[in-house]
């Protein structure tokens, strides 16, 4: 960890298409490699409509299956970041963190485990018993709360995690999440037997990420 604490900007971007936010990474991404431009460390908040989306191995999902899909209502994008399908929709608070890990650690597993370890803290403060398993994401027994998938290049962060809290668990129905054969998704309001919205979650999360990361906060209401 570097001396000092960094800082990130949160930027809440309200309910947005996956395809907008993946614009507004890149935009902080290249804004990061451009050596002319100061770039801050940025966190991304959404709630996505309806979307399904694949990383990197992407020959399990052929076209007919992309059609499939989009015909249940949902769009359907292919991405550069790590793991297989999950599903992006109301109720799921997403959080795109682009950084720059030279400010605080080069390492790709370290980050990672840094997001688990987030979100398991964030669990935590709902009092929820999460953990992490040998499959990448945050777990309540054998159901994951939380899916992570992240690309990294030139040791700059994009994509990042999405945390179930009053999402419609249906959608999982017709994928198999994260390509994990015989275990299931949970989200917070299933967990405690309540309605949790995102707007209920994001402070926790913000707060955790905090502790987690050992940086300063500061915040924007949209994108800018």
């Amino acid at each position: 960890m570097s001396v000092g604490k960094a800082g990130v900007k949160v930027l809440h971007l309200g309910r947005i298409s996956y395809g907008s936010a993946l614009k507004i990474q890149q935009q902080h991404i290249k804004q990061h490699l451009d050596s002319s431009s100061i770039s801050p460390n940025t966190l991304l908040l959404c709630e996505h409509e309806p979307v399904y989306t694949i990383g990197i191995r992407q020959a399990p999902y052929p076209p007919e299956e992309e059609r499939r899909l989009k015909e249940l209502g949902a769009d359907f994008f292919r991405t550069n970041r790590g793991g297989l399908i999950t599903f992006h929709g109301p109720g799921q608070l997403v959080c795109y963190p682009v950084l720059n890990l030279g400010c605080f650690k080069k390492s790709v597993r370290w980050y990672v485990c840094e997001l688990e370890r987030t979100v398991i803290k964030m669990c935590s403060k709902f009092g929820i018993n999460a953990s992490t398993s040998p499959d990448t994401g945050v777990w309540v027994g054998n159901n994951k709360i939380c899916a992570i998938g992240i690309h990294c290049g030139r040791y700059i962060t994009s994509h990042g995690l999405a945390l179930n809290c009053n999402t419609d668990m249906s959608w999982y129905d017709n994928i198999v999440p994260c390509g994990i054969v015989g275990k299931g998704v949970t989200s917070l309001s299933r967990e405690l037997g309540r309605d949790v919205s995102t707007e209920e979650a994001a402070p926790k999360l913000l707060e955790a990420f905090t502790e987690q990361f050992n940086c300063t906060l500061t915040y924007n209401s949209s994108f800018s």
